[in-house]
């Protein structure tokens, strides 16, 4: 089979059914083309972007490793960027992401990058939050490897970024965890020196950050994140500034999940939105995904927590959904791909409608992950059933992201593995944006249309990041994406890669209620043990990229497929 380009920009979606077509059959989508919904199609060779790169040429120092040198270290690879976009100038972004990434756990150091002509230019910045970073001896940052990058800008036009810093593999003799955050007063040209909102010892570890500026009251600015003991359990803690990141007040844990006796349970992938409209205006909302491993058995689910006075007091759990992903593989090998099947993404309306977006495989019957999406009206306190955003036909969708657009226009930015062939020393990739006005009916354009993640670098499975970057400006969305190309010598970069959906173009409407069916013809407890064993080995896969034997840790008991080998 000719394994043909599909390039650039945005499938108009007036063609997207054949377009569709034409990419589960022979994959020749030039005349999909675009560039953000104009119809240039690109050189059928290209597999990364010729434009709108943002990361560069590492500039950590050769041969800096920061005195951990376990593993294999990806050198000039950039993964698992975040962006951001001020809101009182559209034209200042700031992006961050992991620089030079190691197989084993984290990256040399964290890189930010501020663009004052809405991406046009970047100033890129190593943050000391690493010694590969800049960080000196005892300063906050004095740790051999970084991870996690958030960023986010306040209204007073205030850069602020968070990163996990480490030292020493998770538990073991020695080891410590940080969470770090930095600002910028001056449109990110100069950093302060990190704040270490908190440090950590060989008995806990930190992981999965995020931090969120006040949209209301900048002065206000949020970190949260799960802090993991050595037997699995892991509570969701925050830190708080009310003086713009200038300091911070001692962290505190704000929800520990229940576990069961001789269980455990643990939050991760925590993220806090702001509603600036309707009934809630002001209240917070953090979204996170539970773990719980109850008689050695895990499951997974969807949650929020609620904040009406700032962080300061929070409501109980409420459940979202069931989470129920599998993870993707690369079909023709088995290879794991490292998505961000564990962690949800969230976004607020300006209305103050919520959307919460995460992997999941209810839609097929437990047997490849699309992205499930929920909304609710009222603050968080409940949430509709989940609906098929993603358009995989038959393809794994992973690593979502949401944001949403000023006039109400919802963005999901997602990858999957559609453009794949049965070539098996390929696994061809492609980024969409799937938009939708009313969370039923979802549209895709292309951002990029085919590229190598074969290529990527292999971290517990091939990395583009847990999460990637989004944010929107009048009709554009504005994508950051990590894609890996034909170099090894630079295996990843990441680009910006705008795009305005069609207008007035046919949508497709979700799939689920049309494969529920097909699902219910089958055998029914067959597909749910089937399902719960493949999700128990995903669930498993992923926290062991944390957690070194994290399933003997919880006592986890085997989990097999019906029909499987004994």
């Amino acid at each position: 089979m000719n394994k043909q380009a599909f390039g650039t920009g945005g499938c108009r979606h007036a063609a997207l059914a054949s377009c569709l077509a034409l990419l589960g059959a022979v994959l020749a989508l030039q005349a999909c083309g675009g560039g953000g919904g104009e119809n240039a199609s690109a050189p059928a060779a290209a597999l990364t972007p010729t434009t709108g790169r943002v990361s560069a040429d590492s500039p950590v120092a050769a041969g800096c490793t920061g005195g951990g040198a376990v593993g294999v270290l990806y050198a000039n690879a950039e993964v698992e960027p975040m962006l951001a976009r001020s809101p009182a100038d559209p034209q200042r972004l700031l992006a961050a992401w992991q620089q030079d990434r190691w197989s084993d756990g984290g990256a040399r150091a964290l890189v930010a990058a501020a663009s004052l002509d809405g991406g046009a230019n970047w100033t890129r910045t190593l943050l000391p939050m690493s010694r590969c970073g800049g960080a000196t001896v005892a300063s906050a940052g004095d740790y051999e490897r970084a991870s996690d990058p958030w960023v986010d800008v306040g209204s007073d036009g205030f850069m602020h970024a968070m990163g996990l810093a480490f030292s020493g593999a998770t538990f073991a003799t020695n080891s410590r965890s940080a969470m770090l955050a930095s600002r910028s007063t001056d449109g990110g040209r100069t950093w302060s020196a990190p704040i270490a909102l908190v440090q950590d010892g060989a008995t806990l570890f930190n992981d999965k950050n995020t931090l969120t500026v006040d949209a209301l009251d900048p002065r206000f600015v949020y970190a949260v994140w799960d802090r993991l003991d050595s037997n699995g359990n892991g509570p969701t803690l925050l830190a708080r500034s009310t003086d713009a990141g200038s300091s911070w007040e001692p962290v505190r844990e704000i929800y520990r999940p229940p576990a069961t006796a001789g269980g455990s349970a643990q939050t991760i992938g925590n993220r806090i939105v702001v509603l600036t409209g309707g009934a809630w205006r002001g209240w917070l909302v953090n979204v996170f995904t539970q773990v719980d491993v109850t008689a050695g058995a895990v499951s997974n689910s969807v949650r929020v927590l609620r904040s009406a006075d700032r962080g300061a007091t929070w409501t109980a759990a409420v459940t979202v959904a069931d989470h129920r992903a599998v993870g993707a593989r690369d079909a023709s090998t088995g290879t794991a791909i490292r998505d961000g099947g564990i962690v949800p993404t969230i976004a607020a309306s300006a209305d103050g409608t919520l959307w919460v977006g995460w992997q999941d495989s209810r839609f097929s019957g437990g047997v490849r992950d699309a992205i499930a999406v929920s909304r609710s009206a009222d603050g968080g306190a409940t949430w509709s059933a989940p609906v098929e955003a993603s358009h995989g036909g038959g393809a794994p969708a992973f690593t979502p992201t949401l944001n949403v657009r000023a006039d109400g226009l919802v963005g999901l930015l997602y990858f999957d593995l559609r453009p794949d062939t049965a070539d098996s020393t390929t696994l061809l990739a492609a980024s969409w944006l799937a938009t939708s006005r009313d969370g039923s009916a979802w549209a895709d354009t292309v951002v990029w249309g085919r590229f190598d993640m074969a290529q990527a670098p292999n971290a517990r499975g091939l990395f583009l990041g847990d999460y990637m970057g989004l944010v929107s400006d009048g009709n554009r969305f504005l994508p950051l994406v990590v894609l890996s190309g034909t170099d090894l010598d630079n295996r990843n970069d990441a680009y910006l890669l705008p795009v305005i959906p069609g207008a007035g173009a046919a949508s497709l409407a979700a799939s689920s209620q049309a494969q529920a069916p097909a699902m219910r013809a089958v055998n029914e407890a067959e597909v749910e043990a089937t399902f719960q064993a493949r999700r128990q080995a995903f669930t498993q896969r992923v926290l062991e990229q944390r957690l070194p034997d994290w399933g003997r840790r919880v006592k986890l008991k085997p989990l097999r497929a019906p029909g499987s080998p004994g």
